[in-house]
């Protein structure tokens, strides 16, 4: 539900259009997601976002979303709305490495910034003009759609004791850090959300990293494998809304406005929601399901991933100017903001670690 401040912009909106006698031209918008129907958190962000809109436009401004389970391309939302089959989709764009490399890292970077960090490289490092540069070139508008926070490492049939027992796993992951789980000998595959659980449960694969108890849970992967890590791949995964640059413009600039809010504040929601839902799963988890065990990576482990990812960042900086512009500003902003995070919400944490 919207908050007393966004009815009142949404008030402020609707008056500033009719004080100037704008007509009440209504607008509806095709929306693409990744999600098949009724996902939990991810489905609710997009349903969030539809309904801010269409109450805040006093409906002249609608989404229609149409889930996985229809348009039956759950990686393909970034082709359908650059070629206008679509005016928005919701997704990540990590998904996308293969056609336009240089999006992954508006998802996360592993061992980078951390969810707060990280929207506030958007907003206020240069992050959302870096993202316009990736995406202009497409036709396209992309916007942050929310964030899971730090994400968990994975469900394992196997404890990973070191380097070696990673050699050979088969293990779905995405993004960058799937790249890094192959420089150390992990065969990496990335199905869709729909197939985790049967390759799982089949073994045709041997570990799955999704997102973390909230989003987990529901998948019942800990059914099957007993070993659940903490994470180092994704310390703060952002969804993105892609919009398709001509639809856009033909919103009038008070929906745009709109659009912007009812976006950036689902994107929140989702944040706080994946925070909320991952502490209440995670309670239950360890209650129903005694024999799941959390680990955390041996250092040697996470050292041999970190000097992966190293290599990795290094190799795309010196390929492509424009990723080496992107891998550096996130790199200075984290080095920057790094130190608030330390004296502030880490060092709170170790403070209390005892109690």
């Amino acid at each position: 539900m919207m908050t007393r401040l966004f009815r009142i912009t949404a008030a402020t909106l609707l008056f500033s259009v009719s004080s100037l006698g704008v007509a009440a031209e209504n607008h509806t918008l095709r929306l693409a997601q990744t999600w098949g129907p009724n996902a939990p958190i991810l489905g609710e962000t997009t349903e969030n976002m539809a309904e801010m809109a269409e109450e805040m436009s006093g409906g002249r401004l609608k989404i229609r979303i149409d889930s996985a389970n229809k348009h039956k391309a759950p990686f393909g939302i970034f082709d359908m709305v650059r070629n206008g089959q679509y005016d928005m989709g919701h997704t990540a764009s990590y998904y996308y490495k293969g056609t336009i490399p240089n999006a992954m890292y508006f998802t996360t970077t592993p061992f980078g910034l951390i969810a707060p960090e990280m929207y506030a490289w958007f907003y206020h490092g240069g992050g959302m003009e870096l993202m316009q540069k990736v995406y202009e070139p497409y036709g396209l508008l992309s916007f942050p759609g929310g964030n899971t926070g730090n994400q968990m490492g994975g469900w394992f049939n196997k404890e990973i004791n070191s380097v070696e027992d990673l050699k050979g796993l088969k293990m779905r992951t995405p993004g960058f850090a799937g790249e890094v789980m192959s420089e150390l000998g992990v065969a990496v595959t990335n199905l869709p959300p729909g197939e985790l659980y049967t390759a799982l449960e089949r073994g045709t694969i041997d570990a799955v990293e999704w997102v973390g108890p909230a989003l987990d849970f529901p998948m019942g992967f800990h059914q099957i494998a007993k070993y659940y890590y903490s994470g180092w791949q994704e310390p703060g995964a952002e969804v993105q809304f892609l919009i398709n640059e001509k639809s856009w413009n033909k919103l009038p600039k008070d929906l745009q406005a709109i659009l912007r809010v009812a976006m950036r504040t689902a994107a929140y929601d989702m944040y706080i929601q994946t925070t909320h839902e991952s502490g209440v799963a995670w309670d239950r988890m360890k209650e129903d399901y005694p024999n799941v065990t959390h680990k955390t990576f041996p250092p040697e482990v996470i050292e041999a991933m970190r000097d992966a990812t190293d290599k990795l960042l290094a190799e795309a900086a010196e390929k492509d100017d424009l990723a080496e512009e992107i891998i550096d500003s996130q790199l200075d902003y984290l080095k920057q903001v790094r130190q608030w995070t330390n004296i502030s919400d880490k060092a709170y944490l170790n403070s209390i670690a005892g109690e």
